[in-house]
């Protein structure tokens, strides 16, 4: 025993001498790692599979090529080098922004239903790869981009959009058409507006249909939809910047949903009802007949979904799916046809977590594959000759995610991924092989390559310990945090040199808002500002709070029509519990937040004033009436019908109530959530007579990037600094 317990001491004293050798992380070894590090699916993951899942398509430094599973063997298809120089590059123009949202999506590589060839766009013009040669044609050349072209299934035409209209192009030939004549910036063919990709995540507008001599698309009608006037005042004469952003209760733009020949001729539109005011196009496509189209429509406030197949002629509608709930629906993936051209699978939270379950394409037969307490987070893929679906869950805990399969007929559940973490898979069409990137809280990123049967083949990648070899990274804790009627998690840094007995200041970082998955997770997060806050002696905190995805409907909807009161609340009772520990002193909690957080900070500092000493609240949410449309009805309801919550919740009214100290940070062009947030809660602390800091930036996005972003973690770090150390 006694030679035990020196062993024990040798090998505690050998790791403090290994962690006193490494650097501490500061705010220059931040930038210079690289921020999160060892997150993520990392360069040469495939970039497409091709169609039979046989081949992966790897793409890095200039160079495409195949990976053969089976034989763990890379074939060179080309050098790209010779495409982006054939691009031609847009002349740079030094007008306004456009306010593209970022989930619009710009195209990527895509085989044809052969395999035999890949489309691939670059710097704006569109290539078409011969995959059996690695020649290349180039279909088009023009100093305007052709953006999300997609190539039709038999490999024959490209489709895609220049400026506001839709075009193809004959691959063989070069002959290019166009489809639409009047697009302009408020009429959008095949293209979204700004909400839509940003709240429903459409982030598309125009689909082929299965026999190729079709294309489905949508058009947005913005001319009534409010303009928020930004500018850039970074130039001598300030130029106007107007974004088109409907904010609670104003209108969204009307969509109408076309069929057209791919050749061209006349578009048939087809009736989806009043969607400026009553409805919402949350997906389209082609039913699997090339016949009829689907589409996924939600009433304005999200608490009616119907799946609806219209027949393309004769107009002629039927519902394939129908959904209520008492608050909100949350629409994710969307309608997944089988080959067999009789059946689709569609995920919904109708038992109270989201499951995947089997439809006739008439929608009269319908049958739960998965059910349980736990989330489906994604179909990953199908293999319909095999009868088996791939899919990522978080069965085992809502803190990590893993892969999973199941019969067709719901029988034979089987986990393929065993190593505990966070696991995100990139899966042949057919399930027969798969990449798995995984980490944990104490493992960097690394990528196995797995049967689909789940049996391991090789390492892909090994994990990059550079991060952990050269700097000191303090061990993150998952905890308990306990309020009296649910059970949170929390994540916990204790910061270097600690000492029992020692009371610390704590740095709480919060986003608390629904619609995006619980922030606790095993998984690995590197070199990154929460190391730094605790390198410089600081407790670093983050918790759960009700509101977020990833536990069940129930969790999420103490939160309806009185956004940020139970999430406040949660927040509250998790400082109290890590008070309780007893190494934290209750007279210095920091918190931070950006966005959803940004407005939960300033939440917290005029709500619970005697709770938080000092907060850094970025690009906040100050009242609901400012933001948009899709995102704050779900979960609020409409002003006209809900006026008190909204006067309930906003923030300037509340400024006089303001004890700690305060920190604003914001872009001034920020488009999604728009600067008169911070100037609206700026003027009532003025008038209230409050003392408060500000950090502005010129940037045209929702969040701070490059040099400025280095500045502001310096500046926050001062202002922490400042405000919590003795």
């Amino acid at each position: 025993m006694l030679r035990l317990t020196v062993f024990l001491l040798a090998l505690s004293s050998a790791f403090a001498q290994a962690q006193a050798q490494k650097k501490p992380i500061t705010l220059e070894a931040l930038s210079q790692a690289g921020g999160r590090g060892g997150r993520g699916m990392g360069a040469g993951m495939p970039a497409a599979w091709t169609p039979d899942g046989k081949l992966a398509l790897l793409r890095e430094n200039r160079r495409l090529a195949f990976y053969d599973p089976a034989t763990k063997t890379n074939r060179e298809l080309l050098s790209t080098e010779g495409i982006e120089s054939a691009a031609v590059s847009a002349p740079r123009e030094d007008g306004p922004v456009d306010w593209t949202n970022r989930r619009a999506r710009a195209g990527g590589p895509q085989f044809s239903d052969s395999g035999k060839e890949l489309l691939y766009p670059s710097g704006g013009d569109i290539f078409l790869i011969h995959v059996d040669t690695g020649k290349w044609d180039q279909l088009t050349k023009t100093p305007a981009p052709e953006l999300d072209p997609k190539l039709s299934p038999d490999g024959r035409m490209v489709a895609f959009r220049r400026g506001w209209d839709l075009y193809t192009v004959d691959a063989a030939s070069g002959k290019e058409t166009r489809l639409t004549q009047n697009g302009t910036e408020t009429l959008r063919n095949g293209a979204p507006d700004w909400v839509y990709p940003e709240e429903l995540e459409l982030g598309t507008g125009f689909w082929w249909s299965p026999d190729s001599k079709s294309i489905a698309y949508l058009q947005f009608d913005t001319n009534r939809e409010p303009v928020f006037p930004h500018a850039d005042v970074l130039r001598v004469r300030a130029l106007y910047e107007p974004e088109r952003y409907p904010q609670a209760g104003e209108n969204n733009p009307d969509v109408r949903l076309g069929v057209l020949a791919a050749t061209g001729g006349p578009t048939k539109w087809l009736d989806l009802g009043d969607t400026r005011d009553s409805y919402l196009v949350g997906r389209a496509g082609w039913m699997p007949d090339s016949r009829s189209v689907y589409i996924v429509r939600l009433n304005r406030v999200q608490n009616r979904l119907d799946v609806i197949s219209m027949n393309v002629e004769s107009g002629e509608q039927a519902a394939l799916v129908r959904e209520s709930d008492p608050y909100w629906i949350n629409l994710s993936g969307d309608v997944q046809f089988l080959k067999d051209g009789k059946r689709f699978l569609w995920t919904s939270e109708r038992d109270g977590f989201r499951h995947i379950y089997l439809y006739t394409n008439d929608g009269k037969t319908v049958r739960q594959l998965t059910r349980g307490a736990w989330e489906v987070t994604a179909i990953s893929a199908v293999d319909e000759a095999g009868g088996r679906v791939f899919y990522m869950s978080s069965e085992p805990t809502h803190l990590e995610r893993h892969l999973y399969s199941i019969r067709l007929d719901g029988s034979d559940k089987r986990r393929l991924t065993k190593e505990a973490g966070t696991h995100s898979i990139s899966i042949s069409p057919t399930g027969a092989y798969y990449f798995d990137t995984y980490s944990s809280l104490q493992s960097p990123s690394r990528t196995v390559l797995h049967a689909g049967d789940g049996a391991e083949l090789g390492v892909f990648r090994e994990a990059d310990r550079t991060q952990m070899e050269q700097y000191e990274i303090l061990p993150t804790e998952i905890v308990f945090d306990a309020p009296a009627d649910v059970q949170l998690y929390a994540r916990l840094i204790k910061p270097t040199g600690f000492q029992p007995g020692k009371k610390y200041p704590v740095v709480m970082n919060v986003y608390g808002g629904p619609g995006v998955g619980l922030p606790i997770h095993n998984s690995w997060a590197g070199v990154n500002m929460d190391q730094v806050y605790a390198q410089h002696g600081y407790v670093v905190w983050e918790s759960e709070n009700r509101g977020g995805q990833g536990r069940g409907h129930a969790f999420e909807t103490p939160i309806y029509h009185q956004m940020g009161v139970q999430e406040l609340a949660d927040q509250v009772a998790g400082v109290k519990y890590l008070i309780s520990l007893g190494f934290v002193d209750p007279e210095r909690i920091g918190i931070h937040g950006w966005s959803y957080g940004g407005f939960m900070t300033a939440n917290a500092l005029l709500n619970a004033p005697d709770v938080f000493r000092c907060g850094i609240s970025g690009a906040p949410v100050t009242s609901w009436m400012n933001y948009d449309t899709i995102y704050t009805e779900r979960y609020m309801g409409l002003p006209k019908d809900n006026r008190d919550a909204y006067e309930k919740t906003a923030l300037p009214p509340k400024a006089a109530n303001l004890k700690g100290r305060l920190m604003l940070v914001h872009n001034i062009e920020d488009d999604n959530v728009l600067f008169q947030n911070s100037l609206q809660l700026t003027s009532a602390l003025q008038q209230a007579g409050k003392i408060f800091d500000y950090m502005l930036y010129p940037q045209k996005s929702h969040g701070v990037t490059g040099p400025a972003s280095r500045q502001m973690n310096a500046a926050m770090l001062e202002f922490f600094d400042r405000w919590l150390k003795p």
